[in-house]
């Protein structure tokens, strides 16, 4: 009865108390979206002062410190703070509606793990106010650098451990969601795409998380306890917090990933009309590369001195990642193959994704192997190649599903013009930022410094201007989803007219079918 009154508004909470106790998956949903935009504006603005700095050589408008301090920042709140709760955002709002769930599991959990996430991020940005400013060892905290960093770098393994729980217990609920909640019919090989990577997304934050808790302890102890895991001078081994560190890294990259593979696969069938190709191929190419990700964690670390044995392991079973990864390139391409395409702007992301995700994908083919790493190790090819992944990768796939999912979201549909804008002023200028630092790593500039010498000026100052055109591009995305909300054109009850025979890839409960063949056109 009480659900029943709190459904058609008698008693139910008013204003701020509603968004603080709110326990609905689609509330909840929308508050990770926007704290996710929040984040994503504040870490962009500290990627345009790092690119202002190295706009020309010599020191313009910070100190170095200063500099590593944004470095820093930048990478820990775009991970945890931006892309993670977005996919979160994604997840709350579509997996109940696409496996015919009423909720999620566990309502008051998801209200939890969504509300210690404003509190980690404000200890991270109170880590640049305390003495000493912000930890300056960019965001894999790399000892013996701790050393320097004062109370802001205990304050950022807070904050850490405080995101590390928030992942845990939103894996725990949409792990329970997937497995016991789905609509009578709805078989595991029936889920749509974007609900298959998820689950497995869960998987792996549940495995890897704990990874992160137990490095960012041992590097606190350290610090404040006398204990030396990572301090040579104690008998510790600074090159053990790496493998640490990044056994929780490698995996935490396809974390990022693997959602935006479930968000391109929902889009991509839904303007070709035509069923998504290969679905059983894709389910088992995401579980392949889940389980791949935690055997080649040492490819970061091909500079430490690790046995020849170990480089070649490492090389090889990172190159193999190469081949689920390419499966899925293909199933898009091939969905997309004679199929009755349009180009609306869910589609241009998602088309932007694949091509540039697989530039990303190559570079990464490139840096696996050992020899090769040796030079560009810690260079800008090294920061081209994991923004090809996550802004054109990740980020772009995030888009294509706010604009596929928005007129469903808030009832009206989003100025096309607009959207059309922000992707090619995002697509152009991306390249303009990114595709130049190839260039300047093989040409042997060290990434995280803020001065470099006079022959890589040019490059740089390519990169800043397309630095500047993307973040002052992303403005548009604001002002479309305000629009949206504020009002504009109804949405239709079949959103993407043309593709109505597709449209159970957002039904809830979805209608029976073997997703071999798209359900018939009513």
């Amino acid at each position: 009865m009480e659900a029943h009154a709190m459904e058609h508004g008698h008693g139910a909470p008013k204003g701020i108390t509603r968004w603080l106790t709110t326990t609905n998956h689609k509330d909840i949903g929308t508050m990770y979206l926007w704290f996710a935009g929040a984040m994503f504006l504040f870490a962009g603005l500290m990627a345009m002062g790092i690119r202002a700095e190295l706009f020309q050589p010599g020191m313009q408008i910070m100190s170095p410190e200063f500099f590593n301090q944004l470095t820093t920042l930048h990478g820990l709140i775009m991970v945890f703070g931006a892309i993670m709760p977005a996919m979160a955002g994604f997840a709350n709002w579509q997996i109940p509606l696409m496996i015919g769930a009423p909720d999620m599991a566990f309502p008051r959990m998801n209200n939890w793990s969504f509300w210690i996430l404003p509190a980690a991020a404000i200890l991270l940005v109170l880590s640049m106010f305390v003495p000493g400013g912000a930890v300056a060892t960019g965001w894999t905290l790399y000892p013996p650098l701790y050393i320097q960093g004062g109370i802001s770098y205990d304050l950022t393994i807070f904050a850490v451990h405080i995101l590390g729980a928030s992942s845990i217990m939103a894996s725990l609920n949409i792990i329970t969601t997937i497995l016991n909640m789905r609509a009578p019919g709805m078989t595991m090989m029936k889920m749509p795409l974007f609900v298959w990577t998820w689950l497995i997304t869960a998987f792996l934050l549940i495995a890897v998380m704990p990874v992160l808790a137990g490095a960012v302890t041992m590097l606190l102890t350290d610090r404040n306890f006398g204990t030396h895991f990572f301090d040579a001078a104690g008998g510790g081994d600074p090159v053990l917090f790496q493998h640490v560190f990044w056994f929780f890294g490698h995996p935490e990259v396809y974390i990022l990933i693997l959602p935006a593979f479930g968000l391109v696969s929902t889009v991509i069938p839904t303007f070709a009309r035509k069923p998504l190709f290969g679905y059983s191929s894709m389910v088992y190419a995401t579980a392949s590369i889940a389980i791949l990700s935690f055997l080649v964690w040492a490819h970061h670390m091909f500079t430490v001195g690790m046995p020849t044995a170990g480089q070649l392991y490492f090389m090889y079973a990172t190159m193999l990642i190469a081949v689920p990864t390419g499966v899925k390139v293909f199933n898009w391409v091939a969905t997309m193959w004679k199929g009755s395409l349009t180009f609306e702007t869910p589609m241009l992301f998602a088309i932007g994704f694949v091509s540039m995700f697989t530039i990303g994908g190559f570079t990464g083919l490139v840096l696996a192997m050992a020899p090769i790493d040796i030079q560009m190790q810690d260079t800008y090819y090294v920061v081209a190649h994991f923004h090809y992944v996550l802004v054109s990768g990740a980020l772009f796939a995030i888009y294509a599903g706010v604009y596929y999912w928005l007129p469903k979201w808030t009832g009206h549909m989003y100025n096309e013009t607009l959207g059309k804008w922000h992707f090619w002023l995002s697509m152009i200028s991306f390249n303009v930022l990114f595709f130049p630092q190839h260039f300047l790593g093989m040409a042997g500039m060290p990434r995280r410094i803020p001065d470099y010498a006079l022959q890589f000026t040019e490059f740089n100052q390519i990169s800043s201007i397309g630095g500047f055109m993307f973040g002052a591009s992303q403005i548009l995305m604001l002002i479309v989803i305000v629009q949206a909300i504020r009002g504009g054109k109804k949405a239709e009850a079949k959103v993407w007219e043309g593709a109505q025979g597709l449209e159970w890839t957002v039904a809830s409960p979805p209608p029976y079918h073997t997703f071999e063949t798209a359900p018939e056109v009513k």
